[in-house]
């Protein structure tokens, strides 16, 4: 087997587990409702750290002292 085969195998193994992941996880409510909690958690967090990032990464670069 290739490289290129194995990242083809691996890639769809992956994808088909996913998807049972997230059939599994629209099916059942309470599951359902963990997720949508925890992706409003992960974006509410995340995205602000992401963005002071990139601001303060900008201010760095552009040579400007505070």
């Amino acid at each position: 087997m290739t490289e290129a085969h194995a990242r083809t195998a691996a890639n769809v193994v992956i994808a088909s587990a996913g998807a049972a992941a997230a059939y599994v996880i629209m099916t059942r409510p309470p599951l359902r409702r963990f997720a949508f909690q925890a992706a409003r958690f992960w974006v509410g967090a995340s995205l602000p750290v992401y963005l002071v990032t990139q601001l303060r990464e900008a201010w760095v670069e552009s040579g400007r002292h505070a």
